[in-house]
This record gives C-alpha cells, sequence and structure tokens, in this order.
C-alpha cells in the first residue's frame, strides 16, 4: 500500500533510524523522495546506499526554521527518540516537536500535502490502563526529565488536530510504540542497542529497576509496513493509531534473548529505575488492524538475529572487534550488583 509513483515525497529525521529504513522503501517503490535531516542523531552513513538513486535526495536542515519545498507527502519523523539524546538538549527537543509539527503543518497547508505525524506511546506515560488504546489520555509527568518528549509529542498531536479542523489539512497521527532493528546507534540509550552492544563486547547487560519491566518490541520493517499504510488511507483516521507488537516481554526475558542470540556470557548488572520509567507498555492495536488490515509479522527473535548481523556487519565494515562502551544514564543509587542472567531478579 503505497502512494501513487509520482508522489513528491519528503520524509524529516530522515537519516535516522526508522526515517532512513521509511525513505529505502519509498526509493526502492519508484517514489520521488527529499531526505531532511539536521543530523543531530541521525547519519549520513543510514542513507548513503540512496544517494546515487535518481529518485532520493537530501538536505541538511532543522525544521525548527521553516522550509520551503514542493511536495505531495509529509512523514515528519524528526525529533531525537531515546533519553539518552532528548535529554542531552530538551528545550531544543521540545522545540524540534512543537515548531517543527507548525513548520511543517504549515507546509502541508500551502501545498495541501498529505502528512503524517510520528508521534509516540510515551505520550501514554507510565499508563494507568493496559494495554494502552488510542482513546486513554494517559499518565504524564508534566515536569519530571522526559516531559520535553512526552508533551513536545502532546503538543503535536494537538497542532495537528487543530489545522485538521481549522485549516481542513489531510493528516494521520501514528504513535510508535518500540522499535529496533539495523542501523540503530551502538550507544544511542535505548534498551535494545544497549544489550546488544554490551553482550557483542562480553560486558554485564544493564538492567533497571528489577527487570519486571514490560515492553513490546516491533521490527523495524513492520512499522515502516504500518506507517505507509497509514498514510495510503484515502480517508483518515478521525484519531491518532498505535502501531507496535502487541506481544509483551519483561526485560530479563529482553536480556535472555540477547544472550541466546549473540552466544554472550555476560552478566546482569542491576540498576535504579529512572525517573518516571513506564512499568508497563503495550499497544492496543485494534484500531491499525481494522482500519489498516495491518499487524507485525517478524517474530523477536528472528529480529534480534538481523540487527544482531547488522550490529557485527558494521563493526567488521570499521575494522573493530567490539562496539564502543553503551552510553547509560545511571540515576543516584546503590551501586548496582552483578548477577547471571539465570538467576531471579532481585525483590
Amino acid at each position: 500500500m503505497c502512494p501513487h509513483p509520482t508522489t513528491r515525497v519528503l520524509v524529516t529525521g530522515g537519516a535516522g533510524f526508522l526515517g532512513s529504513h521509511l525513505c529505502e522503501r519509498l526509493v526502492e517503490a519508484g517514489h520521488d523522495v527529499l531526505c531532511v535531516d539536521n543530523l543531530c542523531t541521525g547519519s549520513k552513513a543510514n542513507i548513503a546506499h540512496l544517494l546515487g538513486t535518481g529518485n532520493f535526495e537530501w538536505m541538511r536542515h532543522d525544521i525548527t526554521f521553516p522550509l520551503y519545498v514542493e511536495v505531495d507527502q509529509i512523514y515528519n519523523l524528526a525529533c531525537p527518540a531515546s533519553p539518552l539524546h532528548y535529554q542531552r538538549d530538551p528545550v531544543q527537543t521540545t522545540k524540534t516537536s512543537v515548531h517543527g509539527a507548525i513548520n511543517m503543518l504549515g507546509l502541508a497547508k500551502r501545498t495541501k500535502a498529505r502528512i503524517l505525524q510520528a508521534s509516540t506511546s510515551e505520550v501514554y506515560g507510565d499508563p494507568a490502563q493496559h494495554p494502552q488504546p488510542e482513546h486513554y489520555w494517559g499518565n504524564v509527568n508534566p515536569c519530571g526529565p522526559r516531559a520535553c518528549y512526552d508533551e513536545g509529542k502532546r503538543c503535536a498531536e494537538t497542532l495537528f488536530m487543530d489545522y485538521r479542523r481549522q485549516h481542513a489539512v489531510d493528516v494521520r497521527i501514528a504513535r510508535i510504540f518500540n522499535t529496533f532493528g539495523p542501523r540503530m546507534q551502538f550507544g544511542d540509550g535505548r534498551v535494545v542497542s544497549n544489550l546488544i552492544v554490551q553482550a557483542l563486547a562480553g560486558e554485564p547487560l544493564t538492567l533497571h529497576g528489577d527487570g519486571r519491566q514490560t515492553r513490546s518490541f516491533c521490527y523495524v520493517d513492520d512499522l515502516v509496513d504500518g506507517l505507509i499504510r497509514l498514510m495510503s488511507l484515502t480517508s483518515a483516521p478521525a484519531q491518532p493509531v498505535n502501531l507496535g507488537n502487541p506481544t509483551e516481554h519483561t526485560m530479563l526475558e529482553l536480556a535472555q534473548r540477547v544472550l541466546n542470540v549473540t552466544g554472550s556470557g555476560s552478566p546482569i548488572a542491576w540498576c535504579p529505575l529512572p525517573v518516571d520509567d513506564p512499568r508497563q507498555r503495550c499497544p492496543d492495536i485494534a484500531v491499525a488492524i481494522e482500519r489498516l488490515q495491518w499487524r507485525p509479522t517478524v517474530e523477536l527473535d528472528e529480529g534480534l538475529r538481523r540487527t544482531v548481523d547488522d550490529f557485527r556487519r558494521r563493526l567488521a565494515a570499521a575494522g573493530t572487534g567490539s562496539p564502543p562502551p553503551a552510553r547509560i544514564e545511571h540515576r543516584p543509587g546503590p551501586r548496582p550488583a552483578t548477577a547471571r542472567v539465570a538467576n531471579v531478579a532481585p525483590d
């Protein structure tokens, strides 16, 4: 389900992990793709293989400033997506979500383009309802260290819906749950990449809290398919749409699966739970199933194998036998203990 082959598509944040996969899929389908990225967290290496094609163009630009181009569709993916990155400059993170949304919506209004906002499951905060349906309003701390991302995305959703009501802009909102796959950065602070990096380096795998927190992990190919299906609907849903894998896994289970895939013998290192870190996160995807005829198809173990293979290939290409240490931000607390993953998590 892709747009018409002559469609001119703008992807903001297109040199990032998710954006580069989306650009690749659109280019392969024959669309004219303009990738815009300020390389704050993206990398030209992610899109280098697309630069020689005749229907792909890259532009370095910060979407907190207006952009004047002619396009038919806009995927607005620009924003740091891991706590390590978005907490480094929280003011700029909020600006990217809010000012960026205003600028892209203004562009969509002027060009009459269809526009999709990459929102996030973080709008649900530490949810009191489980799993999370789209009509749940969330439980977000507006003053906490994660608020720059959570509230920035919530405000972007507000702007998108108001531009729809006030200016009849054709908008779609995808609430993206945890996504993983090739091209994730080695030290981006996300749990899957952190665990893989640590396992390949033979270092302790860092888990926070008691390891019983749950997340649902969607492989990037499935997520991109959902985004394209949402953009391709003739009639936009009247609400945001959850995109994610509805199968939950504890952090301890994820660590064991990473160890199995990598063949590592690394132990577990227990650290304090970060502030406002959700205990559970799992999407209700009934709307996506009904409206998009979409559901994830790649199992966690298969996705992890593909991701680990990609990490190993990039390490080999860089001429190094092990990845750089994963950059983990530890909250104040007791010195973490280490234990083998087979052991029961501490109470």
